[in-house]
């Protein structure tokens, strides 16, 4: 037999503690937030290299300042999913229901 006794009340401070890490885990890594921030971060990239473009790189793209509208739907994409993610975060997970005889006295 073991000498480690763990109560009830020990595991179920574990298990919230590991579901807290979860959930900011979830949170942290959640694919609109990537998304989103690497189209802003290019979009500035490019729509600044589309503001400095000189005449003969819009002459090269027909008379259009490709890279000034390309980063600006850049921007405008990642704005959208950091908005997307702001107005909808990610839910918190729920924790399950007991079954029926399990949150009696068995010892």
């Amino acid at each position: 037999m073991s000498d480690d006794h763990y109560s009830e009340k020990d595991v179920h401070r574990e298990v919230t503690a590991l579901e807290k890490q979860s959930t900011t885990a979830a949170r942290i890594f959640d694919l609109r937030r990537i998304i989103g921030g690497l189209f802003v971060l290019y979009g500035v990239i490019v729509t600044i290299t589309g503001i400095t473009d000189g005449d003969a790189e819009i002459d090269k793209a027909q008379g259009i300042n490709i890279n000034l509208w390309t980063g600006l739907g850049m921007l405008a994409l990642g704005v959208f999913f950091l908005v997307w993610l702001w107005v909808r975060p990610t839910p918190a997970p729920t924790a399950p229901l007991p079954e029926e005889g399990e949150g009696e006295g068995t010892k």
